[in-house]
């Protein structure tokens, strides 16, 4: 089983920046899916996640409108597109897959959002 994220990196604030989480090893459409991020000093916390066929998302607050989820069954990625990057969106950013009892995770991509 593998979860390899990508597309992090460094952006201004008010930029935007896509994270992308390919899959293999596991039947994807058959998992929810979730991105988590972990800031500096901070805990784990859950940003947004999307059921196994793409027809149901939900975000933490604070991303809600500026962020958005999305997957491709077809290619086996779950996408993450960030817009209007606020100082406080710094942080590694996990994708995650779960379905019962199972649950996987990716190493993480870092985002830095610095002026």
């Amino acid at each position: 089983v593998q979860l390899v994220e990508s597309g992090g990196g460094l952006v201004q604030p008010g930029g935007s920046l896509g994270l992308s989480c390919a899959a293999s090893g596991f039947t994807f459409s058959s998992y929810f899916m979730r991105w988590y991020r972990q800031g500096p000093g901070k805990e784990r916390e859950l940003v947004a996640l999307i059921n196994n066929v793409g027809s149901s998302t939900n975000y933490a607050d604070s991303v809600k409108g500026r962020f958005t989820i999305s997957r491709d069954n077809a290619k086996n990625t779950v996408y993450l597109q960030m817009n209007s990057l606020k100082f406080e969106d710094t942080a590694v950013y996990y994708c995650n897959a779960f379905f019962g009892p199972r649950s996987y995770w990716g190493q993480g991509t870092q985002v830095t959002v610095s002026s």
